[in-house]
């Protein structure tokens, strides 16, 4: 059975960690069903499958880790998520984009604003606190991006096809 495949970024352990139980803390547990997660691509045809690994190698084989940064806070309105900004993640996507962009969904090829969602599906009002609290302290840090992988999805928990670390 064929399902449509995500793409993601992965980070290094330490900032997964760290991330990861941000979003179990303040994700209602009931809806939380995928760890802390950077998506790239939402839904591609399960028919670019070959072509995705080759490209997604080519990215990552031999190559350093892109730099990256959480550099602000989103306000989501029924929660909260953290901005990323990468030029080196926001080209290696352009150029996945640009090799797919006749399959690209309208999600996908609307552009891109990287970001972690640590709260969703929650009353504003308990978002904007977690945005105030979070805003208190907030500064701009590095983020460890270790590479990428593709997971199909079929409904549920994503499943995994391949990661692909960075050098």
């Amino acid at each position: 059975m064929s399902a449509p495949i995500i793409v993601s970024a992965l980070f290094g352990p330490a900032d997964h960690a760290w991330l990861d139980a941000l979003r179990r803390q303040h994700y209602p547990a009931e809806r939380n069903r995928l760890a802390a997660h950077l998506t790239l691509f939402h839904h591609l045809p399960p028919s670019l499958e070959g072509e995705l690994r080759s490209r997604l190698l080519a990215e990552t084989r031999g190559c350093g880790m892109p730099k990256a940064e959480l550099s602000g806070l989103i306000d989501l309105g029924g929660g909260v998520a953290f901005r990323i900004h990468s030029l080196a993640l926001e080209a290696i996507r352009a150029r996945l984009a640009e090799a797919f962009f006749g399959s690209l969904t309208p999600q996908d090829g609307a552009g891109w604003r990287p970001h972690v969602t640590i709260q969703n599906k929650v009353d504003p009002p308990v978002a904007r606190a977690l945005l105030d609290q979070l805003g208190t302290n907030f500064r701009p840090r590095p983020v460890t991006i270790a590479g990428l992988a593709a997971y199909y999805y079929r409904g549920g928990p994503w499943e995994l096809i391949a990661r692909y670390p960075f050098r």
